[in-house]
């Protein structure tokens, strides 16, 4: 019986990793999980202790008969003053020793997770799709893309998912907080943002990984990660309500009124990504004959659902 594929997985204690390790072990990969240092494995998952990406020991050792690489470790966060030396340390110079250690150990395909944002930021005109040229407008933004570009620098086959807003359970930063707007039984002031944007679920998003995994031939080429159904504001706390068993409870205030209080309140970026629109088709996963299993109406109601059966057991064994 042929064994099935070696995936060396890094990032794997991080929000998306550990969806991801869970459905490729899933799935029946086996998994060896790149770490900084020894940590408790779920059953199907094996560690190599490399130490930190940016400075890894041991990556002959690591990579010995490893199929793919799945990288979704990165900084998405500056760590010091001056975030674009972290960044290019984190997201690009790390990639790049990592996808140069795959290709001397042979290692047949290079899956990177990027960003929407190395292509964009924080909104953008029209659809977006992997024909349009890059143009970032931050330093992470910037830094996947040199990412994305060093790999295309090494003689390896690879493929750069750029997912958009990614949801899920143990999910933060902006959608977190829109989580917990719509878990308040308040009406909200949101009801008049209409600009629309693209949304991928961790389980979406897995299932497009796996997805590249199989695909046959040469990729060396960057993806758009979507589901198919952009959504407002209001339509995504509608749907979060809806799994919180509550009407939308919605208030029609003008988007912008909103972006001004949120301009006074600092946040003058979050009223930008709430009023405007960032909408993305996945053209190459399309091409490769892929198709998101679910909507994101369909998975942040899923989503709500979820959270509000989890308080409901803490509530109930507390």
């Amino acid at each position: 019986m042929t064994a099935a594929p070696l995936i060396a997985l890094t990032g794997a204690t991080g929000f998306i990793g550990r969806h991801l390790l869970r459905d490729l072990t899933g799935r029946g990969y086996r998994v060896r999980v790149l770490l900084r240092r020894p940590v408790a494995l779920p059953p199907g998952a094996s560690g190599a202790v490399v130490g930190d990406l940016a400075r890894p020991q041991n990556m002959a050792a690591a990579l010995a008969g490893v199929d793919a690489v799945v990288h979704s470790a990165g900084l998405a966060h500056a760590m010091s003053g001056a975030p674009e030396d972290d960044y290019r340390t984190f997201n690009t110079e790390a990639t790049r020793g990592l996808a140069q250690a795959a290709a001397k150990a042979r290692v047949r395909r290079f899956v990177f997770l990027s960003s929407i944002r190395a292509q964009c930021g924080p909104s953008a005109p029209g659809t977006l799709t992997e024909a349009d040229a890059p143009a970032p407008t931050d330093a992470y933004g910037r830094s996947k893309l040199a990412a994305e570009e060093a790999l295309a620098a090494v003689e390896i086959d690879f493929a750069a998912l750029r997912p958009v807003l990614v949801y899920g359970p143990g999910v933060k930063g902006n959608m977190a907080a829109l989580l917990a707007l719509a878990a308040r039984p308040v009406p909200l002031p949101l009801g008049g943002l209409r600009g629309r944007r693209s949304l991928v679920s961790v389980e979406t998003l897995a299932d497009a990984v796996e997805a590249v995994l199989r695909a046959p031939g040469f990729l060396r080429r960057p993806l758009i990660v979507a589901e198919p159904d952009p959504l407002t504001v209001p339509e995504m706390l509608a749907a979060l309500r809806a799994g919180f068993g509550r009407p939308p409870g919605l208030m029609p205030v003008p988007a912008p009124l909103v972006a001004a209080a949120l301009r006074l309140a600092g946040r003058g970026e979050l009223g930008e990504r709430l009023a405007g629109s960032l909408v993305a088709r996945a053209e190459a996963l399309a091409g490769l004959g892929w198709t998101a299993p679910r909507g994101s109406r369909e998975g942040l109601t899923a989503l709500a659902r979820a959270v509000a059966g989890g308080e409901a057991a803490h509530t109930t064994s507390g």
